[in-house]
């Protein structure tokens, strides 16, 4: 069986969590820290942008580059809250799938060890 593919939503989940978490975080770190691409996370930043869920202030830094900070919107922390709840709710099913498939083999290791 394969795993279902995770929704669209969930790196919007994870996106918000973490500029929760840190305001400060370049692109890159973001990236690097959800396991996913520079690209990628421009697309989904641009995207959570967009919904009005959160909001990017840029200022000069010392050496004459722009830098970011992003912070989430009111709708940005209800949009957290219901996505959490949907991540949370696929995690329970997924969890007790696989405590149903832990069951059933250990059923089945059990009647396969050869009698003495």
């Amino acid at each position: 069986m394969t795993d279902p593919k995770p929704p669209e939503n969930e790196l919007d989940y994870a996106i918000l969590r973490q500029l929760e978490a840190d305001r400060s975080g370049n692109q890159r770190d973001l990236a690097r820290h959800l396991g996913v691409s520079v690209g990628k996370i421009n697309y989904c930043l641009r995207a959570v942008i967009d919904r009005g869920w959160v909001k990017v202030n840029n200022f000069r830094r010392a050496d004459n580059k722009l830098a970011y900070a992003y912070l989430l919107t009111p709708s940005g922390a209800r949009a957290k809250v219901r996505l959490a709840r949907a991540f949370l709710e696929r995690k329970e099913r997924e969890f007790e799938h696989l405590q149903q498939e832990i069951s059933a083999l250990r059923q089945e290791v059990h009647s396969d060890q050869p009698t003495e």
